[in-house]
């Protein structure tokens, strides 16, 4: 297993399509995810530090978790099928609870749970950026700076709630061009 730092999310154009990149720690791999818009900014305010007035979901599931007496000791994102990351949510070390890797990945923001990766995963679906591929990654980062939680909801007319590409049980993974 390796661990995953979170770099951010941003929108992939011309898709509109929200994505969170994560990158290896002690590595040069990267592991873009695409997600769900209400899962972006869900994301974008555990960065931030955005404490919203009534808890939503990620947050209610956190004091669920506390109040409960338990640890979320562990995020793992487990595998890639037919376009679909899968995760799991490692509770007070040992069980085990099956989740989308956007919804383990705002958890584990909100708890500072680290994140990891098989590491079959990782050769799978990583993304190695060349040294001189570096100034794009900046350039993301520099997004990430200026990019607010906001920019990631819903224009009116569009679906609330809906599920990333991929079904209900993932987030889309790597698309064949």
């Amino acid at each position: 297993m390796r661990e995953l730092d979170v770099l951010g999310v941003r929108v992939e154009m011309p898709t509109n399509q929200p994505i969170v990149l994560l990158r290896e720690r002690d590595g040069e791999r990267y592991l873009p995810i695409w997600i769900g818009a209400a899962e972006a900014t869900a994301i974008a305010y555990a960065q931030q530090g955005v404490v919203p007035p009534r808890p939503l979901t990620h947050d209610l599931l956190k004091n669920v978790i506390d109040d409960l007496g338990h640890t979320l000791s562990e995020v793992r994102i487990v595998a890639l099928k037919e376009g679909v990351f899968y995760a799991s949510l490692i509770f007070d070390g040992s069980l085990e609870v099956s989740a989308r890797s956007s919804d383990a990945i705002a958890l584990a923001l909100r708890t500072g749970t680290s994140i990891m990766a098989e590491e079959s995963l990782l050769d799978e679906a990583g993304v190695a950026i060349a040294q001189d591929e570096d100034d794009e990654v900046e350039r993301f980062r520099e997004f990430l700076d200026h990019v607010s939680a906001e920019d990631f909801q819903q224009e009116a007319g569009d679906e609330a709630g809906g599920e990333a590409e991929g079904g209900d049980e993932g987030e889309g993974g790597p698309r064949a061009s």
